[in-house]
């Protein structure tokens, strides 16, 4: 097998390409709404602080509801689970795109809209993560396929802003909204062009329900490689991922830039990103991925210590490329590892906590972002964070070895050593 057909491998699988494919499209609208939102918050309102609740708002659903999604995931079939969660999502974008279109778009309009999507966005992804692993298949590929996903994400992310940031500067900020409205028809058409031979669709009362999700946090809590996974990205969504929050600040006010800068340092992460997934698609195996955070945790903490103090856009652009490979190969490597390791009876639980840790605290971490920013400055801010997250990894790499030593029988069983 060459190098090339390798790296590629679980795009082999008919089902998996199409569901790439079709996501790819609905990825890059939605780069295009994250900007032309955040945008938009920080035009009507010259806040740093309103960002912050604009992102909360958002994604704190997430937190709440990815458990309940990951045990119901089990139970219920998850392809239309999929289907409701995206038609849910495209109402959310047009509905933005008439508002804004109007006219008499406010910044209620903004957080109701975003407590909608939050809503969607916490039974969406749990649902999403345990899919891919039904429609691949092979346990050999699902790594293949988690970093397949990743590079789509961050590839989008280097389309989808760059785009927006000139639709926004010619044609205001709902061209972005209609355009990841109309995005999430193509993913809808790859949806049901999916063929499964067995779809999950079990029943059963409410008091197994409340016991599954309990057994599910008992099982992550007494699996070590499970724990400390979700204690690192717990760690990144607090402290590392809201520098996007403060990304409009530093565009406008520290670079002196429009939407077109904004979307420039986005698409920087986004080739950064790039990098990082064709790093994680030439691994043969998945032994190794602990050291593979740890470098990429170091990487981003030190990306953002560099994007904050940077006055210069270059400069700023290279620290933002730094910041989305690190990130790119840190969030690709934990969702590899737990779902390599974790049975296949609990897989929808326990991604149900990546969702949490991974969207689910990343509002928390945006409100504390935009707070701090709002009193002290956004470089302060994003240094301060940068810190904590350097200094979580050092600590963190004191356990490698423990977690290595953990995830070795794992490995050797299913021959992925």
């Amino acid at each position: 097998m060459s190098k090339l057909r390798r790296s590629l491998r679980a795009l082999e699988n008919k089902n998996y390409r199409i569901y790439f494919f079709g996501l790819g499209v609905s990825f890059v609208g939605t780069w295009m709404q994250r900007i032309g939102l955040s945008w938009l918050a920080y035009r009507l309102t010259n806040s740093s602080e309103m960002l912050g609740i604009v992102s909360f708002a958002t994604l704190m659903p997430s937190f709440v509801l990815s458990p309940v999604a990951g045990a119901l995931s089990e139970r219920w079939n998850r392809r239309k689970m999929l289907i409701v969660t995206q038609i849910f999502a495209m109402i959310q974008a047009l509905l933005l795109y008439v508002l804004v279109l109007r006219g008499d778009v406010q910044i209620w309009h903004l957080l109701v809209m975003g407590i909608f999507l939050g809503i969607v966005i916490g039974f969406d992804l749990p649902v999403r993560q345990a899919f891919v692993a039904q429609i691949v298949n092979s346990k050999e590929d699902l790594g293949n396929a988690i970093a397949l996903n990743s590079l789509l994400f961050n590839g989008a992310r280097l389309i989808g802003p760059a785009i927006a940031g000139y639709l926004i500067k010619a044609f205001g900020e709902s061209t972005c909204f209609l355009a990841n409205g109309l995005s999430y028809l193509v993913f809808l058409i790859a949806l049901e062009r999916i063929q499964i031979v067995q779809e999950t669709a079990r029943e059963s009362d409410k008091g197994a329900f409340l016991l599954k999700l309990k057994e599910g946090i008992q099982y992550a809590c007494a699996t070590q490689p499970i724990k400390v996974v979700l204690v690192v990205l717990s760690l990144i969504s607090l402290f590392g991922m809201p520098y996007f929050t403060l990304a409009p600040v530093f565009a406008r006010d520290v670079l002196q830039g429009g939407p077109e800068t904004l979307g420039v340092l986005m698409t920087c992460a986004g080739i950064g990103a790039m990098f990082g997934g064709a790093y994680l698609l030439s691994r043969i195996s998945v032994a190794g991925l602990e050291k593979a955070v740890f470098y990429s945790v170091a990487l981003l903490s030190l990306g953002m210590i560099v994007f904050s103090q940077s006055i210069v856009l270059w400069l700023s652009m290279a620290a933002m490329f730094i910041i989305g490979a690190g990130l790119m190969v840190a969030m690709a490597s934990c969702n590899t590892i737990l779902q390599t390791v974790v049975d296949d009876d609990k897989r929808g639980r326990v991604m149900s906590f990546y969702t949490m840790t991974f969207l689910g605290l990343f509002p928390l971490g945006s409100l504390l972002s935009g707070e701090l920013a709002e009193h002290y400055g956004a470089p302060l801010t994003l240094c301060i964070q940068g810190t904590i997250c350097l200094t979580a990894v050092v600590l963190f790499a004191g356990r490698l070895a423990s977690i290595r030593q953990a995830l070795q029988p794992v490995f050797a069983a299913d021959n992925l050593a």
